[in-house]
């Protein structure tokens, strides 16, 4: 048996249209590569990409998951304080 810890990470994406993309991986690598080349959301794919804003890493799927829902119901200016680094994590 594995003892091997997977790790979770929530990311947000910065889009052409200065609004944000907020998503859950396993490889922030390949997920990042998956929306350059439109196949990693309709939503990416129909507004493009600037950037990657934010990545927050977690130790199992269940706390990155309530992260990412919690992420997405908020506006666009507490994301934006979240990126710049002036909202604190809150659980």
């Amino acid at each position: 048996m594995s003892t091997k810890q997977w790790k979770w990470y929530v990311y947000i994406i910065k889009c052409l249209n200065n609004t944000y993309y907020t998503g859950i991986t396993w490889n922030p690598n390949i997920r990042y590569e998956q929306h350059l080349s439109k196949f990693g959301s309709k939503y990416t794919a129909k507004h493009g990409i600037k950037k990657l804003a934010y990545l927050e890493e977690h130790t199992n799927l269940e706390t990155a998951r309530q992260r990412e829902i919690q992420i997405k119901n908020w506006n666009q200016e507490k994301k934006e304080k979240l990126i710049k680094g002036e909202w604190k994590k809150e659980w």
